[in-house]
């Protein structure tokens, strides 16, 4: 990037009196921005291409090409045409979510800013927004989200910043931060028909702090004590076992896990 801030015909102070010569800034940083807010600030009376309209004039964006571009935007973020004539204080809060979206990308902005950019949209409106943030991101646009939802973070998300109090936690990849940790321990559920007879085999080989079994669900939770050793050994020592497993999660490789043991 080039300046963030292009500063003319700077003032000069002459004594306490401030003498001012055609002072102009060019904040160039604000048009490689575009920034979804939480809230929804849409102004209600207005139909989203009379708001885009004008928000791309002001943009700077050529008076010929901003009829076009507005429509395009809208096509992109899918809102339906059939939904265009309507003032946007009628829409949902799933639409006024796209509606936004669309204004934060009417400039072509090379970073985009989200504030909970799944907020009030359904399951296919939220798989819809995910496919739309990852075609921006490969086409080069670098994408910042704040969400509280980890889930769809973990989804969307190679890189993770992880904030309590405006204090950065920890930041990088899951694995990069799992590596960072100190006690880490890698936490598996597993379903199978003995689940007693395989603790009792892993304990015995030493590979686990410690172990639980659930009888509700019928699930062995293990927390392993060194995972590269852990899974060099697993595969073996679950045929010497000669126990059935149905099913193996992963209870700490997900970023709430890493979110949780960052932050306690």
């Amino acid at each position: 990037m080039s300046a963030i801030i292009q500063a003319n015909q700077l003032s000069r102070w002459y004594g306490i009196v401030m003498g001012l010569n055609n002072v102009s800034f060019e904040i160039e940083t604000l048009r490689r921005i575009g920034y979804c807010p939480e809230g929804e600030a849409v102004p209600k009376d207005l139909r989203p291409l009379d708001w885009l309209k004008g928000l791309a004039l002001l943009s700077g964006i050529a008076g010929g090409a901003v009829k076009a571009r507005c429509e395009a935007i809208l096509e992109r973020v899918r809102l339906p045409r059939e939904h265009w004539p309507k003032r946007m204080g009628q829409y949902s809060k799933g639409m006024k979510q796209r509606v936004k979206l669309a204004q934060g990308l009417l400039h072509e902005p090379e970073l985009l800013v989200l504030d909970e950019p799944m907020n009030g949209l359904d399951p296919m409106g939220r798989q819809e927004m995910a496919g739309l943030l990852k075609q921006l991101a490969a086409s080069g646009v670098s994408i910042l989200i704040s969400s509280h939802i980890l889930a769809e973070l973990e989804a969307l998300c190679k890189n993770i910043l992880i904030l309590n109090w405006g204090r950065i936690l920890a930041s990088g990849s899951q694995k990069e931060i799992r590596s960072d940790l100190k006690n880490w321990s890698e936490e598996l559920s597993i379903l199978c028909d003995a689940p007693e007879k395989l603790a009792r085999r892993l304990f015995d080989e030493g590979v686990l702090l410690g172990f639980d079994l659930d009888a509700e669900s019928g699930f062995l939770n293990i927390r392993v004590k060194d995972a590269r050793t852990f899974y060099s050994q697993w595969t073996g020592l679950l045929l010497e076992s000669g126990v059935n497993v149905q099913a193996i999660r992963s209870q700490s490789r997900s970023l709430k896990n890493i979110f949780d043991k960052v932050t306690t």
